[in-house]
């Protein structure tokens, strides 16, 4: 049974931190739930066979017990039919399916124990897949949102910029205006001077 071991193995890693290790989170997570759920499904085959195995040994406990009854009957008939000697071999044939039966028990006991154990195993890791799922789900809205809110910082950051020059340009260009204004305004003034100032000649 060395998948329980390694299932058991599995179940302790901390998903939380196996995907802060990582570069890219939702692959590691959807890579380890499908390695859980192909460890998943090793289980339930396991499960399967030990289910059978208790089958069997219930089978044969069953017709060992039955057939301990029936010779038991077959010795009293054979009794009340005043054949000792062939009632006793019906009842030294059943006292050797006795210890046999003993040891169909014991077979029995185990394999029921076994299959007890698988199931509790399997129910506990369809549960905590479950759990792991969910928690996928949650990481992955996470990891959306995230990516989301990077790509509106982006954006954000190229509006900023959009402004930045915008305003930049409408500077400058004021500027220029004001510049142009003022070389009107000298040209003008001069023209008055040389008018109010005439060369002599």
């Amino acid at each position: 049974m060395g998948i329980l071991s390694r299932l058991r193995d599995i179940m302790k890693v901390n998903v939380n931190s196996l995907v802060e290790r990582t570069d890219d989170p939702e692959k590691t997570i959807d890579e380890y739930m499908r390695n859980l759920n192909s460890d998943l499904g090793k289980v339930k085959a396991e499960t399967a066979s030990v289910l059978a195995d208790e089958r069997r040994a219930k089978t044969l406990l069953d017709e060992c017990n039955a057939e301990i009854k029936k010779l038991q009957r077959y010795a009293e008939k054979s009794v009340e039919a005043g054949n000792e000697d062939e009632s006793l071999k019906f009842l030294e044939r059943k006292a050797m399916l006795a210890e046999k039966l003993t040891e169909l028990q014991a077979a029995y006991d185990l394999a029921s124990s076994n299959a007890a154990s698988m199931k509790q195993m399997q129910d506990k890791l369809v549960s905590d897949l479950g759990q792991l799922e969910a928690k996928r789900i949650e990481l992955k809205g996470k990891l959306a949102a995230t990516k989301l809110q990077q790509g509106s910082g982006i954006k954000a950051s190229f509006q900023e910029m959009d402004e930045r020059v915008t305003q930049a340009l409408n500077e400058a260009t004021a500027l220029a205006e004001l510049r142009a204004e003022a070389e009107e305004d000298d040209l003008d003034t001069l023209i008055a001077q040389l008018q109010q100032n005439p060369k002599k000649e």
